[in-house]
């Protein structure tokens, strides 16, 4: 098959490919519209976020057999248009759930003991010991929304520590050993944590908002290392104002661009300011104690890069085979 990499992955990616026979297209620098022109051409496409691969655009592949998205989510392909034609799609969240479970402990580790704090104080010559007292994970109740890959990931992560975990997800009979799944409302009842692991869909956009806040029986530490449209950040900032969430680890933004390349234009660094082009509330969002950001990289770590390339060549060749050159050398 002729197969186009739209955006850079792995080496290995390429590699397995082609020792399986297929011939591979690097166009990472090209255009949509310069895409769109030669779509025909090809057999299959490999993607991670720079396109929103459309009806205009699978209407212009009439000879596509598959699109693969090396990640973990399909929400910038229209799923149900690319089905109706037959194509097959490939994702890869197995290739990053190891990173994006130990990316959630870290940034709720880093919130019970005020890590970012006290580091930004003492290069800044406080010592402030009783202001950044901890608190322990042990003893407490930590909800996963979501009980995927990723959740799955983040509750085995936490077998080292004597926390009660709970899961609620759409889907039932997901528990596994690490994890006890239950109603939303025993869910509500119970949680000290939440760690969200929803993909981003109509019936997750917005989920965490004043309303879903409203439904915990006590405050609560909330991570996000899903998709920042699952919430409302107007909403998350006045929880933390006045107390209802305790503190945030945010990875994703509502903000964000569809590309998850950039939540500040073309800007390699932006510079707060009033005349800054930010929505106020992740302007506050920003300036809180608070929250930890990170830019879209929980499942973005070296060994992941490799896995996620890895997972997507095994997929397409067990799908779709070796090329004919190999089945004439065989």
């Amino acid at each position: 098959m002729i197969i186009l990499h739209a955006d850079t992955n792995h080496p290995i990616l390429l590699k397995k490919l082609a020792e399986a026979g297929h011939h591979n297209i690097e166009a990472y620098d090209q255009s949509r519209e310069e895409t769109l022109e030669n779509q025909h051409l090809y057999d299959g496409i490999v993607i991670r976020s720079r396109y929103t691969i459309d009806k205009e655009f699978i209407d212009a592949a009439p000879n596509l057999k598959f699109i693969a998205r090396v990640g973990a989510g399909l929400e910038n392909i229209d799923v149900p248009y690319a089905e109706k034609n037959g194509i097959t799609l490939f994702s890869a969240p197995e290739g990053n759930m190891n990173a994006v479970g130990e990316h959630t402990l870290g940034m709720l580790l880093s919130l019970f003991n005020k890590l970012n704090k006290a580091d930004k104080e003492v290069k800044e010559g406080l010592w402030h010991r009783e202001e950044n007292r901890g608190i322990e994970l042990d003893g407490r109740t930590v909800g996963i929304i979501g009980y995927g890959n990723m959740g799955k990931s983040f509750a085995k992560k936490l077998r080292g520590f004597d926390a009660e975990v709970l899961c609620y997800d759409i889907k039932e009979n997901v528990a596994d050993q690490n994890a006890r799944q239950v109603s939303l409302e025993e869910f509500c009842e119970k949680v000290d944590v939440v760690s969200l692991h929803t993909p981003w869909t109509e019936k997750t956009h917005q989920m965490v908002n004043k309303e879903f806040v409203g439904k915990f029986r006590k405050p609560f530490w909330f991570i996000n290392t899903a998709r920042g449209k699952n919430v409302v950040t107007e909403d998350l900032v006045a929880a933390i104002k006045d107390g209802r969430i305790l503190g945030a680890g945010l990875d994703v933004l509502e903000y964000e661009k569809a590309s998850f390349e950039s939540l500040f234009a073309n800007k390699k660094s932006v510079a707060i300011s009033a005349a800054e082009p930010l929505p106020e509330a992740m302007r506050e969002l920003m300036f809180l104690p608070k929250v930890i950001l990170s830019p879209h990289v929980a499942g973005w770590t070296v060994e992941s890069h490799e896995r996620l390339a890895s997972v997507i060549a095994s997929k397409i060749t067990s799908k779709f085979g070796v090329g004919e050159k190999q089945k004439e050398e065989a």
